[in-house]
């Protein structure tokens, strides 16, 4: 088995006594816990480490494998050009975990690195394993703004690359836990942040990596947290595999949490294919979730199933309420996967003859014509949640006081050009904002005159 151990790090600079000047006393548990995972590795002698920095080169929807035969960096943004470490890069291992990646549908690869320098997430680990071994080469991955599965499912692209090579490797998954502690830390106070490093811990103590997996991505981002999807690629090498968990440190003193873990390898494990039990879950999560959906909701998910599994268009159904049958309305559909948008049409005004016939036309576009994303696959079906929201008429204000971010909906008009935003949507938090995004949708410069209408909405989960 040539994975041989993994290891969560963090990657504060302070920690570096050339930068620290003292501070570093006061993460010295972190320190001591460094000098170990220092030891065990060096007691591993891989031929390979792959370090997994958040600080790497960073993309929305690609992860980046660093490319070449090597890498110089150093901590010269920290204000200190005398500690630096030049490293060979592993990169037969780069170009078969890239082949590995795209066989297994994953975005990931050597393409697009506009910063060849080793970052503080990979030199702060460095700084310490090198004072204890030297003879390995290096492969540096980033994370990127995929769904955690999607991490979790490289992570084992690594593992199988280390078993397609007959290579040794040892895993070290940099990242700091949340940013927000304390008020008088750099980044101030948020109660999530104490509550995901409770959560983090005891997942990684125990080495459940499934509680990992299972952590709501708007949580974390309130938490600020850093490491996470390094922590879950690390969990894909780990798959399958008996792990001797150990925790080394935990500390928080400058309002940023940060854990040393060690995971020793002890053979294989049948239970621990936590992207498996994850996908469980979460199916049966959405089937309950289907069978609370009211008839506007299972219209719209039985339109686009069919649409997509029969390749035709549904008839409308017969038995439905008068207001499906009766009214006439404009109707967005919306449809979310992990959490995110994955498709949204809608129409302002109606055109068909009813509402049951606008959500099942509308459903169809939102997988199939938004512009944004690719069309939804047959795979994609079970995990969709969907959502209808049927708009009430438009009426035109004079003036932004009039509008209410939760309750009213926008709509913007300029000649010809429209734009509408839906209410009560997350990350809109003012009417200030809801009018900017209304506008850019419509393509509306700036000091060109425009018309503002507000309009309520029924919104059916």
């Amino acid at each position: 088995m040539p994975v041989m151990g993994a290891f969560i790090v963090p990657h504060p600079p302070l920690i570096i006594p050339e930068i620290g000047k003292g501070q570093e006393k006061g993460i010295q548990n972190t320190i001591n816990a460094y000098n170990k995972v220092a030891q065990k590795i060096a007691a591993m002698k891989p031929e390979t480490i792959i370090v997994i920095s958040p600080h790497s080169i960073m993309y929305e929807d690609y992860i980046h494998i660093s490319p070449g035969s090597s890498a110089f960096g150093n901590f010269s943004k920290f204000g200190e050009n005398t500690v630096s470490f030049e490293k060979n890069y592993d990169s037969v291992f780069a170009e078969t975990l890239t082949d590995q990646a795209q066989s297994a549908g994953i975005p990931a690869g050597t393409l697009g690195e506009k910063d060849k320098s080793l970052d503080h997430g990979v030199l702060v680990p460095l700084y310490f394993i090198e004072q204890q071994y030297k003879n390995y080469e290096l492969v540096r991955i980033s994370i990127s703004g995929l769904p955690f599965l999607q991490h979790y499912q490289f992570g084992k692209c690594i593992a199988k690359t280390s078993d397609t090579l007959d290579r040794n490797i040892v895993i070290v998954a940099s990242g700091d836990l949340s940013h927000k502690l304390k008020e008088d830390g750099p980044y101030g106070f948020a109660s999530e942040g104490p509550e995901f490093d409770n959560q983090a811990i005891d997942a990684m103590k125990t080495g459940d990596f499934l509680r990992l997996l299972s952590l709501d991505e708007k949580f974390c981002d309130k938490a600020a947290e850093c490491g996470l999807r390094s922590f879950i690629s690390m969990a894909g090498v780990l798959d399958g595999i008996a792990v001797e968990p150990e925790i080394l440190s935990y500390e928080g003193p400058f309002g940023v949490g940060y854990a040393v873990c060690s995971y020793l390898v002890k053979g294989t494990d049948d239970t621990r294919h936590f992207d498996k039990l994850f996908e469980k879950e979460k199916k049966e999560m959405l089937l309950k979730m289907k069978d609370s959906e009211d008839e506007y909701v299972r219209l719209a998910r039985l339109s686009l199933e069919t649409y997509i599994m029969d390749n035709k268009r549904m008839k409308r159904p017969e038995l439905l309420t008068a207001e499906l049958l009766l009214r006439r309305a404009g109707v967005f559909v919306s449809l979310k996967k992990d959490g995110r948008l994955r498709g949204c049409i809608g129409t302002i005004t109606p055109l068909t003859s009813c509402v049951a016939d606008e959500i099942i036309r509308n459903a169809i576009s939102a997988a199939t014509e938004d512009p944004r994303f690719e069309p939804v696959t047959k795979e994609e079906l079970p995990f969709l949640v969907y959502s209808v929201d049927v708009l009430d008429e438009a009426e035109p204000v004079s003036s932004i006081k009039e509008l209410d971010v939760k309750r009213y909906g926008v709509i913007v008009t300029s000649g010809k050009r429209r734009g509408l935003l839906l209410p009560n949507l997350e990350g809109v938090d003012t009417e200030e904002q809801q009018v900017q995004i209304a506008l850019q949708k419509a393509g509306i410069l700036q000091g060109e005159n425009y018309q503002i209408e507000r309009f309520e909405v029924v919104r059916h989960k």
